[in-house]
């Protein structure tokens, strides 16, 4: 029998009593499904999957996608990307200045259609250290005021996945970045297409400025809704063990990678796979616009 145990007030939840690794009851997929939409996140532990098996477990819940849009995939498991501690993104990308919400992100919301969600699953896990955190982007947005949600209600942001200018990072990364560049414009609240949950759609990773709005105005409210999104309260924070899975609803969440793994010796192997999104849609009706680059395509 399923266990769902919260782990904080909005966000988050541990699931036990379900073996990932076997073909599940669609009725198990159905319930994994609803923890999944209501908590946007939940956690497996003691589940050590190979990569057919977690491949396996995820097509149970749809389309699977090329490991990463730009930085590629495992050879024999496509859907397969490494997050390991030094790959390609870590060893190449210079740090800038650091803010509150450096490194805040939704899952390549540069794309037309960014991944529905994410499985990431622990292997070589550091003893302690390396914890990923994640934010309900849903309950961000409900606690705004009603006069700054119907500002933003009608607001559209550019999301780039692209080199800059002013790039910090090394000329490796950018090429790597140039070949396979996405830029799309997305509403600033998305509404969920399985819950009609309306989502501050604002990956501090990715979304660059706001359409209509001058260079300043779009610094001071994105920096605002940045700053409020990554509030405390709104957030779970996972510790990892070997076996562990965490799956995430890239809909309606933001996460954090760790940094303090860089300053030890430890080492850190996970993989992750995502699944087939669709075109995020505004509460005025109207789609996301792609400006450059493919849309994900499914495997």
């Amino acid at each position: 029998m399923i266990e769902i145990r919260p782990m904080s007030i909005y966000i988050g939840a541990e699931i036990h009593g379900v073996d990932l690794a076997q073909p599940l009851a669609p009725e198990t997929v159905q319930e994994l499904r609803t923890a999944l939409l209501q908590w946007k996140v939940v956690f497996f532990r003691d589940q050590h999957l190979n990569h057919q098996q977690q491949t396996d477990f995820a097509r149970q819940f749809g389309q699977l996608t090329p490991g990463h849009v730009v930085f590629g995939n495992d050879a024999t498991y496509p859907a397969i990307y490494s997050v390991a501690k030094h790959r390609m993104a870590n060893r190449h990308q210079r740090q800038g200045a650091m803010k509150p919400w450096t490194g805040w992100h939704t899952d390549i919301t540069a794309a037309i259609n960014p991944p529905a969600a994410s499985i990431l699953r622990g292997e070589t896990v550091p003893p302690y250290g390396g914890d990923t955190q994640w934010t309900n982007l849903v309950v961000a947005y409900e606690n705004l005021s009603s006069t700054l949600q119907g500002f933003i209600d009608g607001l559209r942001g550019v999301h780039r996945y692209a080199v800059p200018q002013t790039a910090q990072n090394t000329e490796e990364y950018d090429e790597l970045v140039r070949r396979r560049t996405l830029v799309s414009e997305h509403p600033l609240v998305r509404v969920h297409p399985e819950t009609g949950e309306r989502a501050l759609y604002c990956s501090p990773s990715f979304l660059k400025s706001i359409v209509g709005l001058t260079p300043r105005e779009s610094e001071q409210v994105l920096e605002l809704l940045w700053e409020h999104a990554i509030r405390p309260e709104f957030t779970v924070r996972f510790k990892w063990e070997p076996g562990s899975l965490a799956f995430w609803d890239n809909r309606s969440t933001a996460h954090l990678a760790p940094r303090d793994i860089f300053a030890t010796d430890f080492d850190r192997q996970f993989y992750r796979i995502t699944l087939m999104g669709d075109i995020p849609v505004g509460v005025d009706g109207k789609t996301s616009v792609s400006l450059a680059g493919d849309p994900i395509a499914p495997l």
